[in-house]
């Protein structure tokens, strides 16, 4: 029962943030995203009180994409490889899929909102991702032991938050993919073994 429940939500939130992106926020009703997700009202409902509280699950679209770019990772792979890998593909997919202007809203957010800050849920399966490659990477050499993993999976987020937020405050006027591909490998350089 828990597997459905948490699908159907899953469905809304994906439905919505599809049309967020198509149509925009203002543009997009409840009606919209019950249709898309092929759900009912009654389930639109039972987990959300308004649209507006479907801002607040932005980290739940990227994690699943997360659980997607995991899923067609090369195991043979190089770990360092893959954390670039990673970086490079989830940044191209916010910006063809994500609107910058509700993204950098959703940035601002967190910055001034008391309590819940999702992006830095330490249990989200971004983090759980970021952090087994780190570990693999270390027990196979090919990422720095002198530092934890705790700490350059830290430093990990904290570079691809940064080149977001810059992107954002740059009003996207390059590409976040691109530029991602150019910035992260130097950023992380030092915790290449």
């Amino acid at each position: 029962m828990y597997t459905k429940k948490r699908n159907v939500k899953s469905k809304i939130v994906s439905a919505a943030w599809q049309l967020f992106y198509e149509k925009g926020y203002g543009k997009t009703t409840v009606d919209d995203i019950i249709a898309l997700s092929g759900t009912s009202k009654g389930s639109f409902y039972y987990y959300f009180n308004t649209k507006d509280e479907l801002l607040n699950t932005l980290s739940v679209v990227l994690d699943e994409y997360y659980e997607e770019l995991e899923a067609g990772l090369d195991p043979e792979m190089n770990s360092f490889d893959k954390l670039l890998y990673i970086n490079y593909e989830m940044h191209t997919m916010m910006e063809e899929k994500i609107s910058i202007e509700l993204l950098a809203s959703l940035y601002s957010t967190q910055l001034v909102t008391a309590g819940d800050n999702s992006l830095l849920d330490q249990n989200r399966k971004y983090y759980q991702l970021i952090t087994r490659i780190v570990e693999e990477g270390q027990k196979r050499k090919e990422i720095r032991t002198d530092a934890s993993v705790s700490a350059i999976t830290k430093y990990y987020s904290m570079c691809e938050r940064a080149l977001v937020s810059d992107w954002c405050m740059n009003k996207g006027n390059y590409s976040l993919g691109e530029y991602s591909k150019e910035c992260m490998p130097m950023l992380m350089e030092h915790f290449r073994a």
